[in-house]
Order: structure tokens, then sequence, then C-alpha cells
């Protein structure tokens, strides 16, 4: 990939604040860099909005909501249409932007953008499908009229490690339910956003419907729009501490919301499972990303009769996989976003590997710039190993034995979290009965991907509250109203 190449795609991007359907700059004027983690070299700048940016941007929402609202339903859905055609239209470009800001290779940037356009088509066709009811009541001397509304104008906060798809997926129910926003993304990940603002306003969105605020003072930004009262609902995917504060602060106005946050994934594997789709499903949910999404699995219990087969063709797959920038052909494990998250990585194996964990491939911080960390596979790992309680976010797949099923759904089970398991066995009864003793929101059944823009996605306990996507992902950005009427 040639430097002309990548400079071409993000100078292409605004770097402005994207308010009320224009460009324009903070009004203090500052900006922030956006870094490229694999090599620690500064990419662009950016706008660094400032509480008063957020206020305007709010502002401008506020004022869009009745207008838009009122917009017939399809000419909506024809909106996100039109921006999914420009997505893939555009992958290549929007792939390499991703890739140079957040690390992931380039062909799962292409996978990104393809899941990202696909949450706009599907809300598309969910635009005109919002339904109500009518009724006779018990008594028969009225009738019910049921309808839905938009809840009005929403906050939305999304993470890095998805920059395009954590967007679309809370932007097109938005648009779809008739609702305007204000979002904000990650620091690290803002021009991806950015792009998307101008796919969106190209597609024919009017100003004033989706505001984009980059800044690197994310709670002194987003803390007084949740509090000022006007906006109706907050969306927010992100760590579960954060998701607390953030809650905290919804309870003053008491704003509506939905959060998608940690994870801390069981991967359960049974001697009689498929061992060639288990060790496929373990690389897609331990490696897609680099391991840094929620959904990844964190935990690998397999039961002993096959722990020793699973850890050695497992380590095998894991130790062939090439790490370098994500725009170098052929490469699998890109750097990590940043040398916190190294970090955190090195602390999790260590306390592992210091508690009697074995280290079979990896295992400790590459050399050289940027923030790169290898596949890892530990065994003999023990329950009270801090990677077993702590997501991970990072390429680390800590195996431990098991010997019953009773004892497997325990250790699965033995956690704060709950947004998805995975479950590999080929026993139909078995699969049945542990999918549902699973305490979590999303169950992988001998597949190693349950992300589809078509299901319900979300957890339970710590892990969040709502679900997005799905025929379920539009009501979060709808209200209920029922209409009384004597006869």
């Amino acid at each position: 990939m040639s430097a002309s190449t990548e400079s071409g795609v993000v100078e292409a991007v605004g770097k402005e604040l994207f308010i009320g359907g224009k460009w324009v700059a903070a009004q203090d004027g500052k900006t922030f860099p956006v870094v490229d983690p694999a090599t620690g070299k500064e990419l662009c700048h950016v706008a660094d909005a400032s509480p008063s940016d957020g206020v305007a941007a709010l502002d401008a929402a506020v004022a869009a909501q009745a207008d838009f609202a009122k917009m017939a339903p399809r000419e909506r859905g024809e909106i996100l249409r039109r921006a999914y055609e420009l997505l893939m239209q555009r992958q290549e470009e929007l792939a390499l932007l991703m890739t140079l800001e957040m690390g992931k290779p380039l062909a799962e940037s292409k996978g990104e953008i393809a899941y990202a356009a696909e949450f706009f088509r599907w809300f598309a066709e969910e635009a005109v499908r919002i339904g109500g009811g009518y009724a006779t009541a018990p008594n028969g001397a009225g009738r019910f009229l049921i309808t839905k509304q938009p809840v009005g104008p929403t906050l939305l906060i999304t993470p890095w490690n998805f920059p395009m798809a954590m967007g679309t997926r809370k932007i097109g129910p938005a648009i779809a339910a008739g609702c305007t926003s204000v979002i904000k993304p990650a620091a690290q990940t803002p021009l991806s956003m950015l792009a998307l603002a101008g796919i969106l306003a190209e597609a024919g969105l009017p100003e004033g419907v989706l505001n984009v605020v980059t800044t690197s003072d994310s709670g002194g930004v987003m803390e007084p729009l949740i509090r000022d009262g006007r906006a109706r609902k907050l969306s927010f995917t992100g760590s579960t501490g954060v998701g607390r504060k953030l809650l905290e602060q919804c309870a003053d106005k008491v704003l509506r919301t939905s959060m998608e946050l940690g994870g801390n994934a069981p991967f359960l594997v049974f001697d009689d499972a498929d061992m060639d789709a288990a060790i496929e499903g373990a690389m897609q949910a331990k490696m897609r990303n680099i391991g840094e999404a929620c959904t990844a699995a964190n935990r690998f219990y397999v039961q002993r009769g096959v722990v020793e087969e699973f850890a050695r063709r497992l380590t095998e797959r894991m130790q062939a996989l090439p790490v370098g920038r994500g725009t170098e052909k052929d490469v699998v494990v890109g750097p990590l976003i940043d040398q916190n998250a190294v970090d955190k990585v090195t602390e999790l194996v260590k306390d592992a590997t210091d508690r009697g964990a074995k280290v079979l491939t990896g295992g400790s911080e590459v050399d050289g710039p940027g923030h790169f960390y290898p596949a890892t596979v530990l065994t003999d790992v023990p329950q009270e190993a801090r990677l077993t309680h702590e997501e991970i976010f990072g390429p680390v797949a800590p195996i431990t034995p098991f010997d019953t099923e009773e004892e497997a759904v325990a250790k699965a089970n033995d956690t704060e979290f709950g947004l998805v398991s995975y479950v590999f066995t080929s026993d139909l009864k078995r699969a049945l009965r542990v999918s549902e003793a699973l305490e979590a929101g999303m169950i992988g059944l001998n597949q190693g991907i349950v992300s589809n823009p078509a299901a319900p996605f979300g957890g339970i306990k710590q892990s969040g509250l709502g679900r997005e996507g799905g025929s379920v992902g539009i009501d979060e950005f709808l209200e209920t109203k029922y209409i009384a009427v004597a006869l």
C-alpha cells in the first residue's frame, strides 16, 4: 500500500465537527491527533469539541426533530438504502481508512464495512414496518389504538474497536424511527465516523438529523448533554465501568437507555464435539478483530478427554498467524489500539503464569514500533486467574479443562458478565440443556460468530440493557402511545 494512497484516503475525510449539516471548527479552535497504532505516527488532526460545541450539536438535533419525525417512513428508508449503496461502492477506501486509524488487517476492515452497511439496508426495510394496534376493550365500551412514535433526540456513543459498524448499528434504527442524534465516536478512531457523516449527507439526510462531535474529553462534552433534559435517549457501547457512570447520569433526567457493555465469553468444547468445527470456531471467536471484541472468546473450557488435542491444534493455528501492520499482505494479527492495551494483556498473562498457567505460544510483547502482541495460547489456567474474570481484549486464548457438564456450566456462569457464550457439542440434548443453562444474551452453538444485523444483539447481567439489530432493534428508538377511544 503506497504512502500516497494512505494519505489520500485520510485527506478525503472531513476533519471538523459535523453540526447542522455543516463542517465547522471547534469553537475554541482546538484539535487532537489521530495516531496509527501500527507505527505510532500521527495520521492527522481532527476538531476537539468543547462542551459548548456539544450543546450546539444538541441544539441542531432538537431543531431538526419535529420535521424529521414527520418525514414519510419510506423516504427515511430510502436515505438509508442510498447510504448502504455508497458504503459498498467505497468499501476499499473506507476499509483502508479504518485500518490506518484502528489497526485491524485490511481483510477484516473490508468485512466490517460490509457488516456496517448491512445495518443500513436492514433498517431501511424496518422503517416502513413500524406497526401499531387496534383492539376492543374487554368490556366492549371502547377501543384501544396503539401507535409508535420516535423517542426524540438521541445521544449515541460508540467505541474504537468497530468504528463504523457500531455507528451504523445505532444510526440506522435512529433514522428509521425518525430520531435525530448527536454521536460521539471514540477519540482513537474518529475518521470512520466522519466519513460516515459525509456519506449520509450525500445520501440526502436532512441537516441536523445527524451531528458528529469528535473530542478528547468524552465525559466533559457528553455529561452536560445527558443532564440537559432535551435529549430523550442514550445509546452507548463500551466498558461496563463507563456504562455504570452513564446510567447514574441518565437517572437525573430519566433518559431512556440502551447499553452494550463488557463481555467475558466462555467457549465450551465437549468431548463429542466436531474438533475441526471447534478449532475453526475458536479461531473466529478469539481472533476476530485481534481479540478486541466484546464477543471475543475470553475463557476456553475444554472437556478433559480432548483438551490436549484442542490445545495442540489451536496452538498450531495461532503460531501460524502473521503479525504486522494491517496494510501488509496476508497479515492476520495487527496492532492493539494503544500501549495501554498491550500493558493490560501483558499483566493478565503474567498473572496467569504466576499462578501456574503454561504458555504454549506467544506470551510476550513484540519488540519494535507499534502496539503489537502475538497470538497466545495458555493451558492449565486456574479459575482464580485474573483473565478468567476480566475482559482480555487481545489475542490470548486461556484453556482450562473440565470433567462434567455441570462443572462446565458453573465455570461459564461464574462471571458478572453475560453477553455471549459458545458451545460445541454433537449431542442435541446437551446442546439445548447447556444453551438454556448458560447466562448470556446470545449463544453461538457450534459456530464462532453470532453477530448479524438481522438478529437481536445484546447481553444480560452487567453486559448491558436492550438489544441492537433484528426486528426489535428499532423499538429502542420508539415510544408506544395508547389512545383510549370512547364509543
